[in-house]
């Protein structure tokens, strides 16, 4: 009888559950729309950047992409120390040193069919023409930009990030980002005598834009 007594609430409990099954079925996958357009807000070791971006789905899972940045570079030598009146001095320091890379690549979404589409997790690649601008470290920050020299070169960067949310016209999300722009001649001089023939780093870039 005890044994009897167990099968039925099991037996119960699995009907039970198939039920509730049979109710909530999964929600069917949200289809985004194909373009997205938005800034990127980032934060690196040499500080603060930003940059623009546009994307084309292509399929479910890649989406060709195109971004603009503009963000600043330092030398591993640099220690920055602040005058009595706040201004940064930097020992040695020639130049200022800005990056202004145009990339353009692939995104490929993972695990689509595993996760819901509130975490949209990817991997991406871009590679493009590099402008880098050097203005004198001497002058005053804005208008050193008069006297500044530009130097072109390629570079690229791969990516790991994340897109978040289930509106379909509002885009969020992260990606942290490693860059490479790189000289094939003597580079550029940040500090005196000190010349860099490959620049960027690790980026942490914040996503915020439409779709549509």
């Amino acid at each position: 009888m005890k044994k009897l007594f167990l099968s039925l609430i099991l037996l119960t409990a699995v009907n039970f559950a198939q039920g509730i099954g049979e109710l909530a079925p999964d929600p069917d996958p949200i289809t985004f729309p194909e373009h997205s357009i938005g800034i990127d807000l980032m934060f690196g070791e040499g500080g603060f950047g930003l940059g623009g971006f546009y994307r084309k789905e292509i399929s479910k899972n890649l989406t060709w992409f195109a971004d603009f940045s503009v963000s600043e570079a330092k030398d591993d030598k640099e220690i920055e120390y602040y005058d009595i009146f706040g201004r940064p001095v930097v020992f040695g320091k020639k130049n200022r040193i800005f990056l202004l890379p145009l990339n353009t690549g692939l995104q490929l979404r993972l695990f689509s069919d595993e996760l819901t589409d509130n975490l949209r997790p990817y991997v991406n690649f871009g590679v493009g023409p590099s402008l880098v601008y050097t203005t004198p470290f001497e002058k005053e920050f804005f208008s050193a930009f008069g006297s500044g020299q530009a130097h072109y070169t390629i570079g690229g960067y791969i990516g790991f990030g994340a897109n978040f949310g289930l509106n379909q016209s509002s885009l969020i999300g992260i990606n942290l980002r490693y860059y490479v722009i790189q000289f094939f001649d003597d580079g550029v001089e940040g500090m005196y005598n000190s010349y860099k023939k490959s620049l960027g780093g690790f980026y942490l870039t914040i996503n915020i834009g439409s779709m549509y």
